[in-house]
């Protein structure tokens, strides 16, 4: 009985130390140092330019939170911003700081689509350059609409100017997975709406996969 107690106890012993050296937990171990590395250096260039955090979270914390969400989503995640430049109410900046990265973002994805199709237009002699324009118009507009929910706030820092106003950039992550689908069906209902794009669907509906960047 005692030789099977000591053999238990050894293996309790044994376990942590087994995890320890795990090539998995190796990794983590790296992944959060390169992480604080990150929010460190962004840490030094905010205070440096005078920004602070808003919200209750300290600007360390924040950051680490950010980048392990980016890190959650793998290649689905994107960081896209938005700034307010001399706003004299920092809520009211905010939501400006949304509606600036949500235009930012619907420019990004219709230009993508514009300059993929055009050379193909042009590559096989077809005009239409103002039907496309409309179509190209109407796509955009609709990213802009559907595109908002996709901009999850990640957090906002805040400058206050000479004269008294504020400037905020606030940062959004996009997860691709959804932002692609409301692409998707913004594309849809341009399309409807286009009888030149129509001939051209096909096409288009591969170039609204592409990723968006900014």
């Amino acid at each position: 009985m005692k030789k099977i107690f000591s053999i238990l106890m050894a293996l309790c012993l044994m376990v942590p130390a087994m995890y320890a050296d795990h090539p998995q937990s190796s990794i983590n171990k790296q992944l959060l140092k390169a992480q604080q590395k990150e929010a460190k250096a962004k840490m030094k260039e905010y205070k440096k330019g005078g920004y602070e955090m808003m919200g209750s979270r300290s600007m360390e914390v924040a950051l680490m939170k950010h980048y392990t969400r980016l890190e959650e989503l793998g290649n689905d995640g994107i960081v896209f911003d938005g700034i307010a430049s001399r706003t004299k109410s920092k809520s009211l900046g905010e939501q400006m700081a949304l509606n600036d990265a949500t235009l930012k973002y619907a420019q990004k994805a219709g230009s993508t689509v514009k300059g993929r199709v055009l050379a193909d237009m042009r590559t096989e002699g077809v005009t239409g350059d103002d039907e496309f324009e409309k179509f190209y118009a109407a796509y955009e507009r609709l990213v802009e609409q559907k595109v908002k929910d996709a901009l999850v706030p990640s957090y906002s820092v805040v400058k206050t100017n000479s004269d008294g106003t504020f400037e905020i950039q606030s940062f959004f992550i996009v997860d691709e997975s959804i932002a692609k689908k409301m692409r998707q069906a913004a594309l849809e209902n341009a399309l409807k709406d286009s009888e030149l794009m129509g001939k051209y669907a096909d096409q288009v509906r591969g170039y609204v996969n592409a990723r968006v960047e900014e």
